[in-house]
């Protein structure tokens, strides 16, 4: 695949255009239902059986929990009303990390965050929970306002302010958030592309044996980013959830 007529073949953005498997039903699609599919089954098998004294898969779901319930929900949303969200932040994290973690699963080895389209999805879902549950509480006018007029300004410098607090808290918020997860899912996953074929072709396929200690040193390199690759996806699962907490608390506020 790599080696073309004149050579290697740098690794592109159409490595990240997958062929269907079956009709229009291609592999990152799979992926992403595949991991609603192991969320249910996973927290279901780890809740069924609840005992006092948890056994290990129990223990496991339980930490991971109590990680969003209190590390994220709680601390973001405030103690006094974090509850009805943390539902839906424990599976927003679990969905994320799953997905970025597939690009370390051998034969599946595709982050399903790596597709720009997915990414916007999940984005635009938290934009609309954040801004639906701003509105339930406020009414839409007060929400808006509460939203674009920071408290303490006034004066001609509004006419400024105004526009840009809106473009900042409801237009591009949700855009940064899908920018910043799929940005690293897809930089990470070329970044492994390329130093193992990279690696696999100056050692294999160049046809000079010269090459074939830099071949070794950037197998070496694959796995180093590979290890890397893990915390960054853990850290995009955090990272992603952690925002979407605060968007939610800043929403519930009365003053912004």
């Amino acid at each position: 695949m790599r080696a073309a007529e004149g050579g290697f073949t740098p690794p592109g953005p159409a490595d990240f255009v997958l062929p269907p498997i079956i009709a229009e039903v291609t592999k990152p699609m799979v992926l992403v239902v595949l991991s609603a599919v192991l969320i249910f089954a996973v927290t279901y098998a780890a809740s069924r059986r609840a005992a006092i004294v948890p056994g290990k898969l129990q223990y496991a779901g339980e930490y991971v929990y109590s990680f969003v319930r209190n590390g994220i929900a709680r601390d973001s949303i405030g103690s006094d009303r974090f509850l009805p969200f943390v539902p839906y932040l424990f599976s927003l994290f679990l969905f994320v990390l799953i997905n970025n973690f597939y690009g370390l699963v051998p034969l599946l080895q595709f982050p399903s965050f790596s597709r720009a389209g997915f990414v916007y999805g999940l984005a635009a879902l938290t934009w609309v929970v954040y801004n639906a549950v701003g509105i339930r509480k406020h009414g839409f006018i007060r929400y808006f306002k509460l939203q674009t007029l920071p408290a303490g300004v006034s004066g001609a410098i509004l006419l400024l302010i105004v526009p840009l607090e809106f473009m900042s808290n409801i237009l591009v918020r949700p855009v940064t958030l899908a920018l910043r997860l799929f940005a690293n899912m897809f930089a990470g996953h070329l970044l492994l592309i390329l130093f193992t074929l990279g690696g696999e072709y100056l050692l294999l396929e160049s046809g000079n044996l010269a090459y074939a200690p830099v071949g070794v040193v950037a197998l070496i390199l694959a796995v180093a980013i590979s290890f890397l690759e893990a915390l960054i996806m853990f850290l995009q699962a955090y990272v992603f959830t952690l925002l979407t907490a605060m968007y939610i608390g800043g929403a519930l506020a009365d003053e912004h």
